[in-house]
């Protein structure tokens, strides 16, 4: 619907209705499948530059399965007692109802995936060229938004949580003393996404985003959650976390990183650490001042952060600059160096001669600040290995756009409980009923 961030025109679904060009909005047709029969279908769809591009563009097709070589989580494996469907007793009827998701691999499956299964997603991404979109949210209805948009691509997703989206998640009535509400926060919007994920039918990655070292203490008690729910669920409550060490002494970076990965491990969870600055500002953390030199990570960093993680397991991303601003800016403002990561990827697999993987591409990246970024470098960057592509200032807008031109169409509608222009004694309770505005 148009008040969260998708909506229909026609059997055209906008996920995102603006974009760098303002109202311009690209055409492509997706696969899809029939989940009933699992045949594909194709339907025209529209959407913004940033999350058309970041799923279905790149140099393959997203419903091509190519085998081979397969990363491997390193975790003993253990079977899950059961869904949260059926331990909630809502289980999942008709088209949801799948053990495992079409055209990828046979380990991922609607729901939250963690461990082996995100490994084959991400990796699958890797092989066929393109990258899965990760929103930042903060409510439920936005969470819905996002299952409810992969669900009509036939898509995997990423749902991500900030600190402060966290905090705003759990309540701004609760104390945050110690990161309690964001951690409350973040553990109640994880809930939400794996009873909704099922119900979507779709495969969620669940993730947090940047964590400076300051706040560290709020990873750690979501990271305590996690190996709590493992022992009874046999997979962690997230899929991932990102610690941003970023502004400190690259030592020091990897350092806390292996500390981190090193306890990730054994549940099986995914780690994305930084290397170099996200210029611009979001969740409070303004950057718009930062070097320039530091929006630009070397192939020498990233190979050292690559040869100190990968001993202790192969469940790492990496978030390396190429001049990435969080926001949207002006043309001209910004200026993107995918070929850094290229560059990286050559340097790395001289480094491991025969034993680099034969695409060449032994890091996967991400790529932060998506929102506004130029179509042909989105491009560019997924056929250097990008992976994930974080998105929030455009489903910002969208959100904020939704109920802006909602209040304007309805405005003399809103102005009182009662008397509009068809009459004085006229109520106005259906205009505001936030429960029914669907149905406009």
């Amino acid at each position: 619907d148009t008040h969260l961030n998708s909506s229909f025109e026609g059997d055209k679904l906008i996920i995102i209705n603006r974009c760098q060009e303002g109202s311009h909005r690209l055409h492509r047709s997706l696969p899809q499948v029939d989940r009933r029969r699992e045949t594909p279908i194709t339907s025209k769809m529209k959407f913004s530059a940033a999350l058309f591009a970041s799923i279905v563009l790149g140099s393959g097709a997203a419903d091509a399965f190519t085998a081979g070589v397969r990363r491997t989580a390193k975790v003993s494996p253990v079977s899950l007692k059961e869904t949260i469907s059926e331990e909630l007793g809502t289980p999942c009827e008709d088209e949801c109802a799948m053990d495992s998701f079409p055209n990828m691999p046979a380990s991922v499956h609607p729901g939250v995936v963690t461990g082996q299964a995100m490994l084959d997603l991400l990796d699958h991404a890797k092989e066929n060229g393109y990258a899965i979109p990760a929103v930042n949210c903060v409510s439920s209805s936005g969470i819905n938004a996002c299952l409810e948009a992969a669900r009509k691509n036939d898509a995997p997703i990423i749902i991500q949580f900030s600190s402060g989206g966290s905090q705003f998640y759990g309540g701004k009535g609760l104390s945050n003393k110690n990161y309690a509400a964001a951690i409350a926060g973040a553990i109640s919007g994880a809930f939400h996404v794996r009873t909704m994920a099922e119900q979507y039918g779709v495969p969620v990655i669940l993730h947090t985003d940047h964590c400076a070292k300051k706040l560290l203490p709020w990873v750690d008690g979501l990271l305590a959650a996690s190996e709590r729910y493992h022992a009874k669920h046999g997979e962690p409550l997230f899929s991932s976390h990102m610690i941003d060490l970023s502004e400190e002494p690259i030592e020091e970076n990897i350092d806390i990183c292996k500390d981190y990965l090193t306890r990730f491990a054994k549940i099986g969870m995914l780690l994305e650490m930084e290397l170099g600055i996200t210029g611009g500002e979001e969740d409070g953390v303004n950057n718009e001042d930062v070097a320039i030199e530091d929006l630009y990570s070397k192939p020498e960093e990233i190979f050292q952060v690559y040869d100190a993680l990968t001993p202790i397991s192969n469940m790492f991303t990496v978030a390396a600059a190429f001049g990435n601003v969080h926001g949207v800016y002006s043309p001209g403002n910004v200026r993107l160096e995918p070929k850094i990561l290229t560059r990286a990827q050559a340097y790395i697999s001289e480094k491991l001669g025969d034993k680099a993987p034969a695409d060449k591409k032994p890091v996967s990246f991400v790529f932060h600040g998506g929102s506004g970024s130029d179509v042909s470098d989105i491009q560019e960057a997924i056929g250097y290995g990008v992976i994930k592509m974080n998105i929030d200032t455009d489903t910002q807008w969208s959100y904020w756009e939704g109920i802006k031109n909602f209040e304007k169409k309805w405005h003399d509608y809103l102005q009182e409980q009662i008397g509009n222009p068809e009459g004085a004694d006229k109520p106005n309770k259906k205009y505001y009923d936030v429960s029914i505005l669907h149905t406009f």
